[in-house]
């Protein structure tokens, strides 16, 4: 099962080389990792998704928090949470298909990013499967590249909300 890990982390050299060994070193296997500034200046904003049961994920969680860099870490799978993917995707287009990539691109709400003569690159953003079912929709028509931002997720701010 796939956990998603926020961490709010000091801004600075190296702290980004000992999460990655510490997970490493655990022997996960990490699906997605994103990282940014964060809305306080020097932090950091990272969101990891690893494969794993809950026990192992509450286990990364400590191992993370023993971090002397780490102001926050939450697991965010214990509590509604909201995630976005977003992907850049190149696809073989002839003037002949483009009308049904551009009418496929339509229904998924994808953006048209750049247009040339022998490729379109469309922009889909959303949650994983979302993504994940634009992406076999457009297979067809030949995907030439993909790049993929991984998951930014964060707790829901609604009614009933724990922070």
């Amino acid at each position: 099962m796939q956990q998603t890990i926020s961490l709010l982390v000091e801004d600075r050299p190296g702290v980004l080389s000992r999460i990655s060994g510490l997970v490493s070193r655990k022997g996960y296997n990490v699906d997605s990792l994103s990282i940014g500034k964060a809305e306080q200046e020097g932090l950091s904003r990272l969101t990891m998704v690893v494969d794993g049961g809950e026990k192992s994920a509450e286990q990364i969680v400590r191992q993370f928090r023993k971090l002397v860099e780490t102001v926050d870490v939450k697991l965010l799978n214990t509590n509604p949470f909201v995630e976005r993917w977003m992907t850049l995707i190149k696809v073989r287009a002839s003037f002949e298909t483009r009308p049904h990539i551009l009418q496929t691109a339509e229904v998924f709400r994808s953006k048209v990013i750049d247009i040339g003569e022998e490729a379109l690159v469309l922009e889909s953003t959303g949650d994983r499967g979302k993504v994940e079912a634009f992406i076999e929709a457009v297979k067809p028509f030949g995907i030439l590249e993909v790049a993929s931002s991984g998951a930014v997720a964060m707790q829901r701010g609604g009614f009933g909300a724990t922070f």
